[in-house]
């Protein structure tokens, strides 16, 4: 992270630590990054003061870069891209977001705050396709964060401002490109959202992200990108073509690592129908019960992690959706593993 009156710093493990002492003048940040910017991108940031763009240094790596301004001076984040494609299984993901991988149609949105590793699980999940199914894979994003090999399926990588303008030309466009699966790196408008959903109606695997705090909140979340008198219609369509949401939150490991908490709500039949009926209120209490048909929320998983000894208590308390209810949920384990032993 390069802020101006700041010392440059990284994040590691959900931590700022300092890399220097120095505090980085105003007038050199811009100056050092700018030149990485691809044109788009430069353009974008001379417009709109803010861009993201990718940057490849060669025998070094792939980074994420983001270059937008604070207090009238240029601040940026630089964030290094793997450059092995994750599996699923490197991830510690629940069992149920493999299976996501095998749907032949419909609409998976993976959810989360920025940080939350939205990205590493979609491009996981992309992987699982390309390494067991022959399909042929468009994935557009702004900027290419991850970059595919083919592998059983043909996998095309398109590049917001450098192949295509915008996300809504570009989904267009894909449809008539005979895609089996497609990929949109996040859903920013309505515009986008609408095509996304029609792709999934006529029989496509849309996978893409969206920022929500959690899965059952994700179709409201859709829903306000449209305008009210369209929201009905919109509301059926997503009922009639949703397959899941993965919601995630990372958290510290004892190991000293992160990983991911998931919450994941599977468009069952009682999914479906509160969808359609409007209930969404109900949808929480659903997914907490819905354990038989894949579904976990945040707080099951993360007594999960806790009971699998891979995460603390204090930790999982953090990022609990209900701490108290989790944490009666500690209580309980612990008496009933206490009597278990005394017996």
């Amino acid at each position: 992270m390069l802020v101006p009156g700041a010392p440059a710093c990284i994040l590691r493990d959900g931590a700022v630590e300092k890399i220097e002492q120095r505090a980085l003048e105003a007038l050199e940040i811009e100056p050092a990054i700018v030149p990485a910017l691809s044109a788009h991108a430069l353009k974008l940031y001379r417009e709109r003061k803010i861009a993201d763009s990718s940057y490849s240094v060669p025998g070094l790596g792939r980074f994420r870069i983001n270059l937008h301004r604070e207090r009238g001076a240029a601040a940026a984040a630089v964030r290094a891209l793997p450059a092995k494609v994750p599996m699923i299984g490197d991830l510690h993901l629940p069992p149920s977001v493999a299976a996501l991988a095998k749907l032949p149609r419909g609409l998976v949105l993976i959810g989360g705050p920025a940080g939350s590793g939205k990205s590493t699980t979609m491009a996981a999940l992309v992987n699982e396709i390309n390494r067991n199914e022959s399909r042929h894979v468009l994935i557009i994003e702004d900027p290419v964060e991850y970059q595919h090999r083919h592998f059983k399926s043909i996998i095309e990588q398109v590049e917001i401002g450098e192949d295509a303008p915008d996300f809504p030309t570009a989904l267009r466009a894909a449809l008539r490109q005979a895609p089996d699966v497609i990929v949109v790196g996040e859903m920013r408008d309505a515009e986008t959202m609408m095509i996304a959903v029609a792709a999934a109606e006529t029989g496509h695997l849309v996978l893409s992200t969206l920022h929500t705090t959690n899965a059952a909140l994700a179709v409201t979340r859709i829903l306000d990108f449209f305008k009210p008198d369209e929201r009905d219609q919109v509301r059926r369509q997503v009922a009639a073509t949703l397959q899941a949401v993965i919601c995630q939150r990372m958290v510290p490991t004892i190991a000293g690592s992160m990983t991911p908490a998931q919450e994941i709500m599977i468009n069952s039949g009682t999914i479906r129908k509160l969808i359609e009926e409007n209930r969404l209120e109900k949808l929480g209490a659903a997914i907490e019960t819905g354990g038989e048909e894949g579904m976990i929320n945040f707080n099951q998983h993360l007594f999960q992690l806790v009971k699998d000894g891979k995460v603390s208590q204090k930790d999982a308390l953090a990022k609990a959706t209900n701490a108290q209810a989790l944490e009666m949920n500690f209580q309980g384990i612990f008496l009933t593993e206490g009597k278990r032993i005394l017996g």
